[in-house]
């Protein structure tokens, strides 16, 4: 990739933080992952419209929430990588039953305040790793409910800095997948239901226990690595392939639960990705299953 001559020294003024050359790994669950090029954290949607308007457009963007579903490889991004911050996670109660969550609202949080005002048919979001932004592009979800079945619109900023709201239909929502691209999602608008905070509750601390007894939340994770095929358990595959718990370098699949890649401690991204690799030509080719990664891996190898 051609980037503008000397594009860091011209960048636009900001009332957020702008940092060059900056390691990508303490901004994701695996903890891996080279330098990208800019690192931005947006003061509020006003800085990172006035920033993209500004920016030279030839400079490409991504953007980043907590990284809990993000393998950043080691020779780090190009361009500017923008992290969502504390001026995207507001959360708002609406008429109707309605919720507003900025984008880095945690998925989590934004469940809990449902549930405390007395709002349905969120509480799903409590099993979902990450924040609001990922959970609208990936069309996130868990225990058989979909943040489809949920959205009204969508909030975006074009590469260009200018706004647009996608109404659900618009999002084009299959199974893990969106189809609009190139937008910097900035917040949504959901649709719940009344019910009683109790049990609102109750349903999300089953879903919160039913994830400490079967997946491995307090280790350098990702969330789900691979899509569950038509017909398959993404999981059983990666058993039957004989992976749970197999060494490759600094990588494995975890014991508990193996569509969950592990980072044991020293594993480099190239790791990583290996290994997800190496089972995935392996299911291919012994149990003839296509198996497509549900972590976003980005950057230079």
């Amino acid at each position: 990739m051609t980037l503008p001559n000397s594009w860091t020294d011209n960048l636009p003024a900001v009332r957020g933080r702008i940092m060059t050359h900056a390691d990508m790994a303490p901004f994701t669950w695996f903890r891996v992952g080279g330098p990208a090029d800019v690192i931005f954290l947006p003061a509020d949607e006003a800085d990172l419209e006035a920033f993209l308007k500004a920016l030279d457009p030839a400079v490409p963007v991504m953007t980043v929430g907590v990284g809990s579903n993000l393998l950043v490889r080691d020779g780090g991004v190009d361009g500017v990588v923008i992290r969502l911050g504390k001026g995207f996670a507001d959360i708002r109660l609406m008429d109707h039953n309605r919720i507003y969550a900025g984008a880095a609202a945690l998925d989590k949080q934004v469940a809990k305040v449902a549930a405390q005002n007395g709002i349905g048919d969120l509480e799903f979001y409590t099993g979902v790793p990450g924040t609001i932004g990922g959970a609208i592009v990936m069309n996130a979800g868990c225990y058989g409910s979909e943040t489809k079945d949920v959205l009204v619109e969508a909030y975006a900023l074009t590469r260009a800095g200018e706004r647009v709201i996608l109404s659900n239909k618009d999002m084009g929502y299959t199974y893990r997948h969106s189809v609009p691209e190139n937008l910097i999602y900035t917040g949504a608008l959901y649709q719940g239901t009344p019910d009683d905070p109790v049990a609102v509750m109750d349903r999300m601390d089953e879903i919160t226990a039913r994830r400490e007894t079967t997946q491995p939340i307090r280790e350098k994770t990702g969330g789900s690595t691979f899509k569950n095929p038509e017909g398959h358990s993404a999981w059983k595959l990666v058993d039957e392939a004989g992976w749970r718990g197999k060494l490759f370098g600094g990588a494995k699949f975890s014991e508990l639960h193996s569509n969950f890649l592990i980072n044991t401690g020293d594993a480099t991204a190239a790791d990583l990705e290996g290994l997800g690799d190496t089972v995935r030509a392996e299911v291919k080719d012994r149990l003839g299953v296509e198996l497509n990664w549900e972590i976003k891996r980005v950057g230079r190898k």
